[in-house]
């Protein structure tokens, strides 16, 4: 049986989508058996950050109401051959979803799949609540700002609350990945510091992604970062999370980006 893992967050633009590829590719590099679902019905990006946009023949929606099957849907990667996309669908509405359908997806995929991984709309309404409804553990996606961490943290009560493991009496596993964090600005009380943010949300830490433009970068070109350019630092903290994520105990190193050329000529005039 597969391990169902839910990316969310209560904010919007925080990485949801970008770590769902990151780190399903990450998980796939290493023989697992992966699958993506996009749960953002209406607006579709996982398809577009992993290069599959023009493939998309039938969706999840379709799936869930009977109109295709699952293997139908599923799209498997060009570059990993055992990473899956099961797309949204781009002109339905989050209502087009049915818990019992979901629940039949996800139940399949769990049977053939090591890891499956929920990208969930942001918010907490009716789509991030089916996404995360059946999950096993779930990547709460957070910037270092207030206003993330603060909706971060009513995400964790609804996993707390309103999954079915939840309602059986059992805890899922939540996990925190800071997205976009600069040690400089931090360190100047410009965002969030690492000890604050996990003060306020009292998950473990799964990973600390640094700012890093190769991940837009990544994304424009619909390569996961961590295919796109593994040697870069926000990829290989995608790659330190993902053995967490499998129960590797890893030191949380933070990843620095490497310094430019300029950074190194103006260090060498003033030595």
């Amino acid at each position: 049986m597969g391990k169902v893992v839910v990316v969310t967050s209560g904010k919007g633009g925080v990485g949801k989508t970008t770590s769902t590829a990151a780190l399903g590719a990450a998980l796939a590099q290493t023989g697992l058996k992966v699958a993506l679902i996009d749960f953002d019905v209406g607006l579709r990006n996982l398809d577009l950050v992993m290069g599959a946009e023009r493939r998309v023949v039938f969706d999840l929606v379709n799936v869930t109401q009977g109109a295709a099957k699952l293997s139908q849907a599923l799209i498997r990667d060009k570059r990993i051959e055992t990473l899956y996309l099961l797309p949204a669908s781009q002109t339905r509405d989050k209502d087009a979803l049915t818990e019992e359908g979901v629940a039949h997806v996800v139940g399949a995929l769990r049977e053939k799949f090591d890891y499956v991984l929920c990208d969930s709309p942001a918010g907490i309404e009716r789509g991030a609540q089916l996404a995360m409804r059946f999950a096993d553990e779930a990547v709460i996606v957070t910037n270092p700002e207030v206003s993330s961490v603060r909706d971060s943290d009513r995400v964790i009560g609804l996993l707390d609350s309103k999954t079915v493991k939840a309602e059986n009496g059992e805890s899922v596993g939540k996990h925190v990945l800071i997205t976009r964090y600069d040690a400089t600005r931090a360190s100047r009380g410009e965002m969030l510091g690492i000890d604050d943010v996990l003060e306020i949300l009292s998950t473990p830490l799964l990973g600390i992604i640094p700012e890093s433009q190769a991940v837009l970068r990544a994304s424009n070109v619909g390569t996961p970062v961590t295919l796109a350019e593994p040697a870069n630092a926000a990829a290989r903290a995608y790659f330190d999370a993902a053995k967490r994520l499998q129960g590797e105990e890893l030191p949380m190193v933070l990843q620095a980006e490497k310094r430019r050329f300029f950074d190194r000529l103006l260090g060498r005039m003033a030595a």
